[in-house]
């Protein structure tokens, strides 16, 4: 089962993985959900043993992004890349609330081989099952979703439709309140192989 510790600093990164995380997300800013980390956050984040995701984004608020904010996540991303980064965090959406897929695609291509995790933009469209096999299509490797829903407990019901399509051609990270008091709690009613918070360990 892989516990990924969402975090928004090295040494967060470090205490997290002291505490049982067996990958991180390496964000700044989690109070408006997570922007891109520094460079020499990221560089150093290449020393700590586990996993290492980045998230992709250049401010919080809505996922449509403007040509400039584009141009920021593509420089990003190669960043991550140079830096032998692991895996990215990312998500467009139009300003219908619908996944972007050309954009989309123009940002795996650039990042690939490196893992790509949609995140929870996916929340924010209507009815993201209908979405999981174009993402697949499109190379994404995870989904970050908390089912629509603010916790998980309230998600499940989506949730579990969602790793049932999925049929483990693409992973769906659980998150949403997820903490370690409750995570027992919650692999019974989301029986699942990732779980991602804050607070996960």
């Amino acid at each position: 089962m892989t516990l990924e510790a969402c975090v928004e600093s090295f040494s967060e990164a470090v205490t997290a993985m002291k505490n049982g995380a067996n990958r991180i997300e390496l964000c700044e800013n989690l109070s408006v959900g997570g922007t891109t980390p520094s460079y020499g956050t990221i560089k150093k984040s290449r020393e700590l043993a586990a996993p290492c995701f980045v998230m992709i984004r250049p401010r919080g608020g809505d996922f449509c992004y403007s040509q400039d904010e584009i141009e920021i996540m593509k420089s990003d991303i190669l960043m991550c890349k140079e830096l032998g980064v692991l895996g990215v965090v990312f998500g467009v959406l139009t300003r219908e609330n619908k996944i972007d897929y050309p954009l989309l695609k123009e940002l795996v291509d650039l990042a690939k081989p490196m893992s790509i995790t949609f995140h929870k933009a996916i929340d924010e469209v209507i009815n993201p099952l209908e979405d999981i096999d174009q993402l697949i299509d499109v190379g994404i490797d995870r989904i970050l979703t908390s089912g629509k829903q603010l916790k998980a407990f309230e998600g499940k019901d989506l949730l579990n439709q969602m790793i049932k399509k999925a049929d483990n051609k693409i992973k769906i990270l659980v998150c949403g309140g997820v903490t370690k008091e409750n995570l027992n709690d919650i692999q019974t009613l989301i029986p699942n192989k990732e779980y991602h918070g804050k607070k996960i360990v």
